[in-house]
């Protein structure tokens, strides 16, 4: 039975991290959001099974259904699906490790996010761009500089080698720190080309990642949507000026 992913099919946004993990296992699954109206697919439908799950409902996309379970919270459906797809090493302590990476990635993906809409989510970035340029300033100067200065020691520090993040083998976490550094590029070329230039494992490990047939057969196609302006990662030039 294939898995159900239900996120806003317009956009990468949190979603994507999901997404990479399952197109680079090779795994079925169903976009639902992306799907036709009359084929079962499309926000609404995604929106009846987010507010009509009975008993835990996700508090929003992305979520996953498998077969009852519904997961929600990226973090959370990777640790899912991860002993499931072959995204995860066989040992607790790994499988632990590569959760607590994730949960990192997932906290610097809400810093960039919270760079264009540090007031509220509720509000426009036009309603907010002096805080905005203030957060954004930090997160290019401090922030960036100690995320990747973290997840460099963590490529140095793996005992089985640089090339991924937990043992010797690819993981959902080496997926998602990959879509991390791509997203940051859009949002903010100048600081995170600055920031890669300082950590050189990281910039090796991105393009590791992105040439795997999977993944590289993914990102060439039209189900790879762009970044924009209305995902989580937006490039606003005021925001990182070179």
């Amino acid at each position: 039975m294939a898995y159900e992913l239900h996120y806003w099919p317009m956009i990468q946004g949190r979603g994507e991290f999901v997404r990479l993990a399952l197109e680079q296992a090779g795994a079925a699954y169903i976009d639902v959001a992306r799907l036709p109206h009359e084929e079962g697919g499309g926000i609404a439908a995604m929106m009846d099974r987010l507010e009509d799950e009975p008993i835990r409902p996700p508090f929003a996309p992305p979520f996953l259904r498998d077969g009852d379970l519904v997961v929600g919270q990226t973090a959370a459906i990777l640790l899912y699906l991860g002993p499931r797809i072959g995204l995860v090493g066989a040992h607790e302590t790994d499988r632990v490790w590569t959760h607590q990476i994730q949960l990192t990635v997932a906290d610097m993906v809400t810093e960039a996010h919270d760079t264009h809409h540090p007031v509220g989510v509720g509000l426009y970035y036009e309603d907010q761009k002096p805080e905005a340029e203030r957060r954004a300033r930090d997160f290019r100067e401090n922030r960036i500089p100690k995320f990747f200065g973290w997840f460099e020691r963590v490529l140095a520090r793996n005992p089985a080698g640089p090339e991924h993040l937990v043992g010797g083998a690819l993981s959902y976490a080496d997926t998602s720190l990959f879509q991390l550094v791509e997203g940051l590029r859009y949002a903010f070329p100048h600081a995170t080309a600055r920031a890669l230039d300082a950590t050189p494992r990281i910039a090796a490990h991105a393009e590791r990642v992105r040439r795997l047939p999977r993944l590289a057969a993914y990102l060439a196609s039209d189900r790879r949507r762009p970044f924009s302006e209305d995902g989580v990662f937006r490039r606003y030039p005021e925001l990182d000026p070179d």
